[in-house]
């Protein structure tokens, strides 16, 4: 793996850092194509069921796209998006320790993960407008979903960040810690994670996703299969099993 991006296994969470701090863990192309690579390689390890994603030292979770390099003629996007994250279907639970401010990019990286945990410290935004451009990875999509609209539209509009007390307010981060802390807690929410049965935490997460925007009847289906699906599973009986002999579960995610 290159060194843009380190990785850590933690039992069954995987640990992933931008490792730019020199660059406010900006994202240039090397580094881009490294966390596509590192995601992809997480998505099919069977051992991997949570993956924590952060950024070296404590300025910066990212501060976006690397302008440097983007004046050199390079594009830190792949085909699943900006940092080969913002257009992914990660189907495990996929964490952000913002270690620092994540801007532009880099916060369209930290909203692209299904739950954040945020240094007291970081302030957070899509400054894009006072630059002349847009957010243009997701930003203006996922940003009105997770927050009020009222508030997505003034966020994009004044390009002004807010504090993470603030995000914290607003829903658009689970917890808010001393940055001394972040990724300590972070890596213990994963850890609560993985200690459930991954195929019923990964069917969890895919049917919250797949029926926010759709019908109650349209999602009463997608409930119901998943429903079905994981009450014949090998992991199921076991939970059961487990209960019964008063014991901890030995999941197998099958």
């Amino acid at each position: 793996m290159a060194d843009e991006v380190l990785r850590e296994r933690r039992g069954h969470v995987e640990l992933l850092t931008i490792n730019r701090p020199e660059a406010r863990n900006a994202i240039n192309r090397a580094t881009a194509l490294a966390l596509s690579d590192a995601l992809d390689e997480c998505e099919t390890d069977d051992d991997v069921w949570v993956v924590v994603l952060t950024g070296a030292g404590d300025k910066a979770f990212s501060a976006g796209m690397d302008l440097k390099a983007f004046a050199a003629g390079e594009f830190p996007i792949t085909e699943k998006g900006f940092g080969g994250l913002t257009k992914r279907d990660f189907p495990k639970p996929l964490i952000a320790a913002a270690n620092g401010s994540a801007l532009a990019g880099g916060f369209e990286m930290m909203i692209s993960c299904d739950m954040v945990v945020a240094a007291e410290h970081a302030m957070f935004g899509i400054p894009e407008a006072s630059r002349g451009l847009v957010a243009g990875a997701g930003g203006l999509i996922r940003l009105p979903k997770r927050v009020p609209l009222t508030v997505a539209l003034e966020m994009a509009l004044t390009a002004d960040p807010i504090s993470a007390a603030r995000a914290y307010e607003l829903g658009l981060v689970n917890h808010v810690v001393h940055g001394d802390v972040v990724l300590d807690v972070a890596i213990a929410l994963a850890e609560r994670i993985a200690k459930n049965a991954p195929l019923a935490v990964r069917t969890s997460k895919e049917v919250m996703r797949r029926t926010r925007e759709i019908t109650e009847d349209e999602a009463w289906v997608v409930n119901d299969e998943a429903f079905a699906m994981i009450g014949m599973s090998a992991d199921a009986m076991e939970g059961a099993v487990a209960f019964t002999e008063k014991r901890d579960a030995n999941w197998q995610g099958k």
